[in-house]
């Protein structure tokens, strides 16, 4: 894929609005890019699996699993005013929320919004000093009250989104964009699995896309247990250090220094042996890599590695500056490597070398 069609392709991840619970406009855009490259099947709460058989009876069963979901909200609540009170879908933080344009997905199209706030001109000394928490925050759809809204199509429980389009930032290959978190993780389970559609490898693969990752892992949850894996990548986005104020004992991975091998996560020790093999195949390949540590958040593979007695788990993170807020940053150095990585090794990890893992 040169870089002209590869950069249309993450725009088109980047800008596809699918929040938590309303991910199937993300799902049919991978069915596209997928079409005739995998066989389709679903998990009842929404997740999406490709899957690439081998040819060999017993041969190991590998999930790559990355969601599809985006943070953002959900309208709870219509003034009489006619602005929109909100709940959040995923994590968000107050202090990047305020005056941010969102995207209303209402019954009869979409509208355009803002995360209202008072202007500084009328607050008071104390205001200043606090963070508006979210629970005082509103919509603002540009209506004159409650019936015009509902006109609209606006109707509690519709889904709402940040807006942002992608840009390609001054040196070509930084990408600045929402949603990254985690678009690059689908963007890259797409990419292998049309790798691997084109090459023989020794396993069974299943690309997974989850649903509702972001509001508690639960995509994970009901795929896994569809289809009982012996060994997970999960492929997902970190926090990028190397910005003011971010320490390297707190985010190590910087965008562009290579594809994270998360060591530890809140939610999962990985499997040790899997990650030497990675490391291994990375010096092997000369892909850069680096290492990932989330003390305070975790991923799919959280629930993955609980599934029945145990699956062989692993997380590779695309670092991104300014998760969880309207506009990301990744590295397209980062994107590659990890497809290269993560290629190699289903191509490397048969039979054999699945008993050594399991060996430790």
């Amino acid at each position: 894929m040169d870089k002209k069609t590869k950069l249309a392709w993450l725009k088109r991840y980047s800008e596809t609005n699918a929040v938590s619970g309303f991910e199937a406009p993300m799902k049919e855009l991978l069915q596209e890019r997928l079409a005739g490259k995998a066989e389709v099947s679903y998990d009842k709460l929404g997740s999406v699996v490709f899957t690439s058989a081998a040819a060999d009876e017993g041969a190991p069963k590998i999930m790559l699993a990355s969601h599809m979901d985006e943070i953002g909200f959900m309208v709870k609540h219509i003034t009489k005013e006619g602005f929109l009170k909100f709940v959040c879908l995923g994590g968000w933080w107050e202090q990047v929320m305020l005056g941010q344009r969102v995207t209303v997905h209402g019954s009869k199209g979409d509208l355009v919004g803002v995360i209202g706030s008072k202007p500084p001109h009328i607050l008071t000394p104390e205001e200043r000093t606090k963070v508006v928490q979210k629970r005082d925050m509103y919509i603002d759809i540009g209506v004159k009250d409650e019936k015009e809204a509902r006109k609209l199509g606006v109707f509690e429980g519709c889904p709402v989104t940040p807006y942002a389009e992608m840009a390609v930032m001054a040196d070509g290959k930084t990408l600045l964009g929402k949603a990254w978190d985690n678009r690059i993780g689908c963007a890259v389970m797409a990419d292998v699995m049309d790798n691997i559609h084109a090459k023989k490898h020794p396993n069974t693969v299943y690309g997974v896309a989850t649903v509702q990752e972001e509001v508690g892992l639960r995509g994970a949850q009901t795929s896994v247990n569809l289809l009982k894996p012996d060994v997970a990548f999960v492929i997902d986005t970190c926090v990028a250090g190397g910005t003011p104020g971010v320490a390297d004992d707190v985010a190590p991975a910087k965008i562009g220094g290579g594809i994270a091998i998360t060591i530890y996560d809140a939610g999962m020790i990985p499997n040790t042996a899997l990650r030497d093999f990675a490391a291994k195949v990375a010096k092997d390949l000369k892909v850069p890599t680096q290492i990932s540590i989330s003390e305070g958040g975790a991923t799919d593979g959280g629930r993955i590695h609980l599934h029945g007695d145990g699956v062989l788990t692993l997380t590779f993170s695309i670092p991104t500056r300014y998760i969880h807020s309207h506009q990301s940053i990744i590295h397209l150095d980062d994107y590659e490597g990890a497809i290269e990585l993560i290629t190699a090794m289903i191509e490397k990890l048969d039979a054999k070398k699945y008993s050594e893992l399991l060996q430790g």
